[in-house]
């Protein structure tokens, strides 16, 4: 058996109830009260997810930002302190070796955040395009990361570190004080509610998560919750939606291609041979990763990358790569373990009550 990281909650998470379950390396909570009550609490009240398996990197020195942008497809030359941005890590040749994203912490001063199993690649793949001049560290091990999703997540952070976060906007974070700590509040997160993602000294995480978790209107959600709240909003999971031999444009993400910088991948980053396409699929039963995507005739074009059944929607939804030929089609066929599920194509995101860009000021 693989030893597994644990994260600095772990002995929270087992003294409190939760199911744990190996994921991407770690041992993680998939659920404490289940997954259905969870991810309906999330998208009513708050719950607190524990974030800590997710890497961190520093980047700091003269030149930093340009020699990022060279390594990474976010437009730096728009991205002002104070704010961050979405974007990805590619290949050569265009594929998507993780999706991240780049805090710009001052002129020449960063904090990469990245999937859980990509830390250690991640960091030896940006460090091969950096110049030896810029101090490039991970920081991983000593930063935690907690994440604050829900309708009334404000209200709970105004409880929890009393002050006028009411100007904070969507993709802004600010520097604050908790416990004689440094840590960073960003308004950020991956469920599509209004919420906040918390980073600080792993050694605080479990003060921080206690203070969370007393809250009257948070409880602690798990990995089960988190993917289909992720999924109602249509958002990627590294390693199923976006992959090695997939580019960011045939997932869905051209728009955000903006940068001017000769990043890697660029030339061959608007590549298209398949395309992913959002599936809704009448009653429970769902889809599954793998299963095949045909046309109603019969010809198989694709196959799902992510399926469930949605809480929110009372239907199950998917997303699936199908050949660019296919992909305007609005009727789809999944073939799933026991049965053939009547698909039609929709648009993302599947939920559109979400919160996430709330004008609180």
């Amino acid at each position: 058996m693989e030893k597994l990281f644990i994260t600095p909650l772990n002995g929270w998470h087992k003294a409190n109830g939760a199911k744990m379950v190996p994921f991407a390396g770690w041992e993680m909570p998939v659920q404490y009260s289940g997954i259905i009550a969870e991810h309906q609490h999330c998208r009513t009240k708050a719950c607190i997810f524990d974030i800590c398996h997710m890497g961190e990197f520093s980047l700091k020195g003269a030149g930093a930002k340009d020699a990022l942008a060279r390594a990474v497809t976010q437009n730096l030359e728009t991205l002002a302190p104070g704010k961050c941005r979405y974007g990805f890590l590619l290949s050569t040749e265009a594929g998507v070796l993780d999706d991240l994203i780049v805090y710009r912490l001052a002129e020449d001063e960063f904090m990469l955040v990245v999937n859980g199993a990509c830390i250690d690649s991640d960091f030896a793949a940006i460090k091969s395009r950096l110049p030896g001049t810029l101090a490039f560290e991970n920081i991983s091990d000593a930063t935690a990361k907690i994440d604050l999703q829900g309708p009334k997540s404000y209200e709970v952070l105004c409880r929890l570190l009393p002050g006028d976060w009411s100007k904070l906007g969507y993709f802004s974070f600010v520097k604050a004080a908790f416990e004689g700590a440094e840590i960073i509040v960003s308004r950020t997160g991956y469920t599509g509610e209004l919420g906040y993602e918390f980073y600080l000294p792993s050694e605080k995480a479990q003060a921080l998560w206690e203070k969370l978790a007393a809250d009257p209107e948070v409880i602690p959600a798990g990995l089960g919750a988190r993917d289909t709240l992720r999924l109602e909003m249509g958002y990627p999971l590294y390693g199923q939606d976006l992959d090695t031999k997939h580019t960011p444009v045939e997932a869905g993400y051209e728009g955000m291609l903006t940068s001017t910088a000769d990043y890697v991948g660029k030339d061959k980053v608007f590549t298209v041979r398949e395309k992913l396409v959002a599936l809704s699929i009448e009653g429970r039963r769902s889809a599954r990763h793998h299963d095949k995507v045909c046309l109603p005739g019969g010809e198989e074009v694709g196959v799902v990358t992510s399926g469930s059944f949605s809480p929110t929607l009372g239907h199950s939804i998917a997303l699936a790569f199908v050949k660019a030929s296919a992909a305007d089609s609005a009727d789809f066929v999944v073939k799933a373990a026991k049965a053939e599920l009547p698909a039609k194509k929709t648009e993302l995101p599947f939920y559109k009550g979400a919160t996430a860009r709330t004008k609180l000021a």
